[in-house]
């Protein structure tokens, strides 16, 4: 993977737009169901239907909990450039490249794929204060940091 110069707050305020987006995108579907509960005309399975409507809104009330939780963690996310791998750090490994913020998962920032990880999983316990040129295995998968940002 050859050397290639990634401006990190980008990277950063696109991993806090998509998680305003996932936000606005749940909203929208809540406020939807709810309409829809209203709407329902008294049936013989209206019971059935409106205690299902219930439950996926009560759904995702609680993916609305997790989504403002990662907002609020992407907020303690420095921003500032590190020698070793850290909270914020951008970590260019001979595999991936990660950026150790909160568990977004994949995403695609102008045509290169990133994994937004935790600095909780595994993989950024593993990498956490290595230095370019550190080296480790990690589920029989070998990978050298090229660069930390």
């Amino acid at each position: 993977m050859e050397k290639i110069v990634f401006e990190k707050n980008n990277i950063r305020n696109y991993v806090k737009a998509a998680i305003a987006e996932k936000i606005q995108k749940l909203k929208n579907f809540m406020e939807f169901t709810l309409e829809a509960s209203r709407d329902i005309k008294k049936t013989p399975k209206y019971d059935s239907m409106r205690e299902e409507m219930q439950e996926e809104i009560y759904q995702m009330q609680r993916q609305l909990g997790a989504l403002n939780d990662l907002k609020s963690n992407m907020a303690k996310v420095l921003n500032n450039s590190t020698e070793r791998v850290q909270l914020g750090s951008l970590v260019i490994t001979n595999k991936a490249r990660f950026y150790i913020s909160v568990s977004l998962g994949e995403f695609f920032f102008e045509g290169d794929r990133f994994y937004a990880i935790s600095p909780e999983s595994p993989m950024a316990k593993k990498m956490m204060g290595m230095r370019p040129g550190d080296e480790f295995t990690l589920n029989n998968i070998y990978q050298k940091i090229i660069e930390v940002l």
